[in-house]
């Protein structure tokens, strides 16, 4: 009930002001289990994505989105569970992990769609990053439910990290035939497979967003744009340090 009023109101307006694209929406099944496994630009990736869809897409959320204080944080944990998110506590990266496995493989028994993003977070550039073999091939393992690759297309453009207001353009949603990995069924302890079956969709994922790959995960990435910038700060100020002692070893004129 409060899923069906918000997708209309939040899905109808996002179709309205953006009105976003998409391609292979007859690969999505019109009943039974199936994982949506997509490319991360933005944080409005899980808004865009179940708008053009009829069928409800189960998200995993923060927790502290759901438990904040306040009238603000009320409304926000109505917010997420209307549009068809699941708290997921994140203070311990393994139980983290666990508690995403488990939220999918319950979606998926109950016959549902399960989105979920390989990368495990945003894109720091744009570009497609290596994909966390845990959650997204355990999950399809373990229930042995068709994962179909999906490509978010501009949607960074619309809001940047750290923009709050969108900007008002057309995002593209691009959705590919399902991948079958059935025949790995109940191999979910083999990290082999896992890594094999994770690449074999970021790669799909590749083919149809059109990024460039690169094989190091997100969060590496990010550290390294923070250790640069980090390092790229020092040097500014220890430039305008060693510019103001220059200064002030001139004679006056």
């Amino acid at each position: 009930m409060i899923y069906g009023a918000m997708k209309f109101s939040i899905g109808g307006s996002l179709k309205l002001a953006f009105r976003p694209w998409v391609e292979g929406l007859e690969n999505v099944p019109a009943e039974g289990p199936a994982i949506l496994a997509s490319n991360h630009l933005s944080f409005s990736d899980s808004f865009f994505l179940p708008a053009v869809l009829d069928r409800k897409v189960t998200f995993i959320a923060k927790a502290e989105y759901f438990t904040s204080p306040g009238v603000k944080g009320r409304l926000t944990a109505a917010f997420f569970k209307g549009v068809g998110q699941l708290p997921v506590d994140r203070s311990g990266a393994r139980g983290a992990g666990e508690a995403a496995i488990k939220a999918g493989i319950d979606v998926i028994e109950s016959g549902g769609l399960f989105g979920i993003y390989p990368e495990g977070t945003r894109s720091p550039d744009g570009r497609l990053y290596r994909g966390k073999p845990g959650g997204l091939a355990r999950v399809a393992l373990a229930t042995g439910a068709p994962v179909i690759p999906v490509a978010m297309i501009d949607t960074e453009k619309i809001q940047p990290p750290g923009k709050v207001v969108p900007k008002l353009m057309r995002p593209g949603i691009r959705i590919g035939k399902p991948l079958d990995f059935s025949r790995y069924h109940g191999m979910e302890g083999d990290r082999f497979i896992l890594r094999s079956v994770t690449d074999e969709v970021m790669y799909e994922i590749m083919k149809l967003s059109g990024q460039e790959y690169v094989d190091i995960y997100a969060t590496a990435a990010k550290r390294q744009i923070a250790d640069a910038e980090k390092a790229e700060k020092a040097a500014r100020a220890e430039a305008e340090k060693a510019e103001k002692a220059k200064k002030a070893q001139r004679p006056a004129a």
